[in-house]
């Protein structure tokens, strides 16, 4: 069978919006000329998308145009290492799934414990954020509030008293072991994160469950926030501005 024909036999069987590589489909390849010639003509053809050198993926066509690969696609090579966790999503793709903002955006934002040089594929510009907690799966939930917590004034398309009152509400519905982890993974954040998610915390559950939060800030300190009281009454306490 010519190498056109196996290509094109494996192209048909992966799923639309599947973002791969040569080695992914193609682990075996003794011709990589004749490999890269098809998946142009492929290409050329429309059937194909290349998102950066080397990675190609099926288009998912509709009446109201292409739609993109799902974000988790386009770096989920960034994500894991030999099935080892390595980053996750969070920034603008994480505002839109906690309800923060309708908006979409062309950045792609990753936490992770050793910061990487930002990089591009197509139109996606790719940035690392440094998570100071060691990473777990079970905590990326947690770990995505935190951060929107910590760029709070960055969310786009919102107001931070709108973002501090969906935020609120989402820590609101955490059970109390989260809650519990929520703190803990809090005090290794900076401290206009850790008065703001105690605050937070406080005005929903009362002084207990953010004592610790309180006691790890320094009680001259004032943080620029942009909150008015409606959207955080205890903000004088803590105080955030």
């Amino acid at each position: 069978m010519k190498t056109s024909d196996i290509v094109s036999d494996r192209i048909n069987r992966l799923p639309i919006g599947y973002i791969f590589t040569y080695s992914d489909i193609f682990p075996e390849v003794n011709n990589p000329g004749a490999l890269i010639k098809a998946l142009s003509r492929l290409v050329m053809q429309g059937r194909l998308r290349k998102i950066s050198p080397g990675r190609f993926y099926k288009p998912r066509l509709t009446d109201f145009g292409e739609l993109k690969p799902e974000t988790f696609q386009i770096v989920k090579d960034l994500l894991s290492q030999n099935g080892k966790l390595i980053g996750y999503l969070t920034g603008y793709s994480a505002y839109n799934q906690l309800g923060l903002t309708t908006q979409v955006s062309s950045i792609i934002q990753i936490g992770t414990n050793d910061l990487r040089k930002n990089i591009t594929r197509g139109m996606y510009k790719i940035r690392f954020i440094k998570q100071p907690n060691t990473l777990s799966k079970e905590h990326i939930p947690l770990l995505r509030i935190l951060d929107a917590i910590s760029r709070i004034k960055e969310i786009p398309d919102s107001t931070v008293d709108r973002s501090i009152l969906t935020i609120s509400q989402l820590i609101g519905n955490l059970s109390d072991s989260d809650r519990d982890t929520f703190i803990r993974l809090a005090k290794k954040y900076n401290p206009a994160t850790r008065a703001l998610s105690g605050a937070i915390l406080e005005n929903i559950f009362g002084s207990a469950r953010s004592e610790l939060l309180y006691k790890s800030l320094n009680p001259s300190s004032e943080y620029q926030v942009g909150v008015t009281e409606g959207a955080l009454p205890n903000k004088q306490k803590w105080n955030i501005q």
